[in-house]
């Protein structure tokens, strides 16, 4: 669909002194986009195979020499991986809009921050939100932005802690975008929220109305953050120390002792050291050791998302029960929460700081 966006002719507006053959341009707005990982467009072999290409392709995500990972991952990975990927996703596809839960949540994300600074800023904003991966892309997004006026932009990576193969290669491909146009806006990234109070305030709230809602009180809570290989701690990547510092913050906010949360680390592959425990042992080695009531949550994710829905829900519960545990409860991304949604205006607002005057 076609949309209308204003723009000044020669003659009019910021244009009134332009001469009669100046081309159009629109009314200056600024633009927020709110970022996510990706999704693949459907659940069949040819899409999965496209989605973990583009995915598995990013140096910031699998970082080895091209020539020795190019021909693994397209002549052996790529043949098997669809399938079982295709299958993961397909257990928890959203049915009746056709498209992946992240893509459901980002888009209810986006509606309810879009409300809230259209009530703060009328006409002067427009927002919008892209995948790293897949659609609607990044590039898409920040160019219909462009063409609708908006010469500065908040990019907003939508991962509460800093990491190299996300908030980073999110920022990479808004670059890579910008450097193809005549006319770039100016942009602002924002920065690691791990630690912003609002969002450590909305992740103990949902802890706590989960534990209202428990018939018995879980002995240990574990929070699950998407794993690194340890190489990239050394190498400078603050990623783990961030997905700590939240643990602690959290555990603070709520009053638990020290004994009673722990943190770990899911989807691994590869033969490298990864950072650790990984969560997968270290819910059975609770389950040995007398803990047979747990929960778990994933700072990490905005929204929740086939490493939630499939990967805990499904690997990580069964190796836990399987080891002897008897209540295993998944506590929920903060996705669309309205205190999750107070915290990102929060820090959109902070970046918008001198950008824009409330109406």
């Amino acid at each position: 669909m076609t949309e209308n966006v204003v723009k000044d002719q020669p003659g009019e507006g910021r244009l009134a002194h332009a001469p009669s053959d100046h081309p159009p341009v629109p009314r200056a707005k600024v633009g927020v986009v709110l970022a996510n990982l990706g999704t693949p467009d459907a659940t069949d072999y040819w899409s999965m195979r496209r989605y973990l290409s583009e995915f598995l392709s990013d140096k910031r995500v699998v970082d080895y020499a091209g020539w020795k990972w190019q021909p693994l991952l397209q002549l052996i990975i790529l043949t098997k991986r669809p399938f079982s990927s295709g299958k993961a996703y397909r257990s928890i596809w959203n049915n009746e809009k056709n498209e992946s839960p992240l893509l459901t949540t980002t888009r209810a994300q986006t509606e309810k921050i879009t409300a809230r600074l259209k009530a703060l800023y009328g006409d002067d904003v427009e927002v919008d939100f892209c995948m790293r991966y897949g659609n609607p892309s990044t590039k898409s997004v920040l160019t219909r932005l462009k063409e609708k006026g908006c010469e500065k932009i908040v990019f907003f990576p939508l991962y509460p802690q800093y990491g190299s193969p996300t908030t980073a290669t999110a920022n990479d491909e808004a670059f890579r975008t910008l450097m193809k146009m005549k006319w770039q806006p100016y942009i602002r990234t924002v920065p690691a929220y791990f630690d912003h109070p609002a969002y450590v305030q909305a992740l103990a709230n949902s802890v706590q109305e989960a534990y209202d809602g428990f018939a018995t009180r879980p002995s240990k809570l574990v929070a699950s953050y998407h794993g690194v290989p340890e190489r990239y701690l050394m190498e400078g990547d603050p990623y783990h120390c961030q997905c700590q510092k939240t643990t602690r913050l959290l555990r603070e906010k709520l009053g638990f002792s020290k004994e009673e949360v722990d943190t770990a680390f899911q989807s691994q592959f590869g033969p490298e050291k990864w950072v650790g425990p990984q969560t997968v042992k270290h819910v059975a080695e609770l389950a040995k050791q007398g803990h047979k009531h747990i929960a778990i949550m994933s700072p990490a994710f905005s929204s929740d998302c086939v490493e939630t829905l499939e990967e805990i829900e499904e690997e990580i519960r069964d190796s836990f029960m399987e080891a002897g545990g008897e209540t295993f409860s998944y506590i929920p991304c903060l996705n669309d929460r309205d205190d999750h949604i107070e915290a990102l205006l929060r820090v959109i607002n902070n970046e918008l700081a001198g950008w824009l005057s409330i109406a």
